[in-house]
């Protein structure tokens, strides 16, 4: 079992609530604990919108909660009657996430039997709202997440993936179900992938100049996510149409493999680029070599195709070679635009990459 940076702060987060409690001698303590276990967020952005919209909701808890007692008393059906009427009033409030802590503080206050309720009642407010001012604390200093490097280490890792796949596959030398059983767990790590784009993308800058390098990454970042997509379609489309694509002609096959196998070796190459350990002027898979390449694939294959029509050669199967060039020529155009996006982002912003990214690769 892996115990991730989220659990750990869950556990400090309710010692140190707890701990402050205690410290503070404040009755029922535990409330405090309960209540930083619903405030942990992955991010720091994330932890402070859910710090504002817990005390809003711990706030109209408490008061649906007074009014209540104060109104009707404390028992089973009024407490019943309360939850109710907050649980509407947070959906009205589109306050849904705080829901379940403020049904929290509506029960521990209602629950009182005590003589001087108003005191108790504000004991209890305070209890939960030192459970959650102690989960945002933790969060905002105790293992503070890096997400552009789970970013694009992730980014990198499936891609990385892919690219040993195609290499496999345009070879005939990969199983099937092999093949298709990692296809779907590639698109399940993209999914991830996208969350951590998300996270990254809602961490705040604090300068203008880190808010210009910031929109360029993100601009950099979701087109290394569309190429690893590409990518992806790519080693899809070589898997479904497996069997047609053996029945090439061998030269063709041939050209096929080898702009693969250019365009995979390419794809590597940006990443390095991107982190320092290649030039950003070094671009082998683009320019004038790169468009001669495409258009002498596309050539060979018009001639295929007018050769099997004169020869009446029902086995090159034009339609599903169509959609393997189709695929492999998207995916040439995404790694072309990746690398003008990663050179202008060198020319003008080398110094903030970060050296965890070097360190990934």
């Amino acid at each position: 079992m892996r115990l991730g940076a989220r659990i750990l702060k869950t556990g400090v987060a309710i010692s140190l609530a707890l701990f402050l409690a205690n410290l503070l001698e404040l009755p029922s303590p535990v409330f405090a604990g309960v209540a930083a276990i619903f405030a942990i967020q992955p991010s720091i952005y994330r932890s402070y919108l859910t710090l504002l919209d817990q005390i809003y909701g711990n706030l109209i808890g408490a008061a649906i909660a007074i009014i209540f007692v104060l109104t009707l008393g404390s028992n089973y059906l009024t407490i019943g009657a309360a939850a109710i009427l907050a649980i509407a009033l947070m959906l009205k409030l589109k306050l849904e996430n705080t829901v379940p802590l403020t049904l929290v503080t509506i029960i521990i206050i209602m629950d009182s039997h005590s003589a001087n309720f108003l005191t108790f009642a504000s004991l209890r407010i305070g209890t939960v709202m030192l459970g959650i001012l102690s989960a945002f604390v933790v969060n905002m200093i105790f293992l503070p997440p890096k997400y552009e490097t789970r970013l694009f280490t992730s980014i990198h890792e499936v891609s990385e993936e892919v690219i040993r796949w195609i290499r496999v596959s345009i070879r005939h030398a990969s199983d099937h179900a092999s093949v298709k059983e990692d296809i779907d767990k590639l698109t399940e790590k993209l999914l991830k992938v996208d969350q951590w784009y998300l996270f990254y993308k809602e961490e705040r800058s604090y300068t203008k100049k880190q808010q210009y390098a910031k929109a360029r990454k993100l601009v950099l970042y979701r087109q290394m996510i569309a190429t690893s997509k590409k990518s992806l379609e790519v080693l899809r489309r070589l898997n479904r149409f497996e069997n047609e694509l053996m029945e090439l002609p061998d030269h063709f096959h041939m050209m096929v493999q080898e702009r693969l196998e250019s365009l995979a070796s390419y794809h590597e190459q940006l990443y390095m680029k991107y982190v320092g350990k290649l030039r950003p002027d070094h671009s082998e898979g683009s320019g004038a070599d790169a468009i001669m390449k495409r258009n002498e694939v596309m050539t060979i294959f018009v001639k295929e195709i007018n050769l099997a029509h004169e020869e009446n050669d029902d086995e090159f199967s034009v339609y599903h070679l169509m959609h393997v060039l189709s695929a492999i020529l998207d995916y040439e155009e995404q790694l072309e635009h990746l690398d003008l996006l990663i050179i202008a982002y060198l020319n003008y912003h080398a110094e903030e990459v970060d050296s965890d990214l070097e360190n990934s690769i």
